[in-house]
């Protein structure tokens, strides 16, 4: 049996000290996905670190870079469970150059204020991370 494969993916805020409003990203493929929004990011390569996997996927589907702030735990082991198949790492972050754009995979971006980060569907997975996050950032 195969190991899942290691996706890693932004919480990106407006301001790492105290965010206000979160970043998501919808879907525009695989068709079984459109319409959904999440957290951008994507898989790690063979030998890539997964920081590295990670500003490498919003430079690629955003334009941006970004500053890393924390790392954001799953229940599993510090990971979150996608599925059988993909589990993931999330780290908030700030955007430090560059304007976020739709590139690649996603037909919109939308700033969610504080209090609207449930406003969008989110994937399924995503919902009880979104959940989390917002006790997290509320910590903050």
């Amino acid at each position: 049996m195969q190991p899942p494969v290691l996706v890693v993916a932004a919480a990106i805020v407006d301001d790492l000290a105290s965010p206000r409003s979160l970043l998501a990203a919808r879907r525009s493929a695989p068709t079984s996905l459109a319409g959904r929004w999440e957290f951008p990011g994507g898989k790690v390569e063979p030998g890539e670190a997964p920081e590295d996997g990670l500003h490498r996927e919003l430079r690629e589907e955003l334009g941006i870079r970004v500053t890393l702030g924390s790392e954001v735990p799953g229940p599993d082991d510090g990971l979150w469970t996608l599925s059988p198949t993909y589990v993931m790492r999330l780290w908030l972050a700030e955007v430090a150059h560059g304007a976020p754009e739709p590139l690649v995979e996603h037909d919109e971006l939308r700033w969610l204020a504080t209090g609207q980060w449930l406003s969008v569907p989110w994937l399924d997975a995503d919902v009880h991370i979104v959940r989390s996050l917002m006790s997290v950032v509320s910590s903050v």
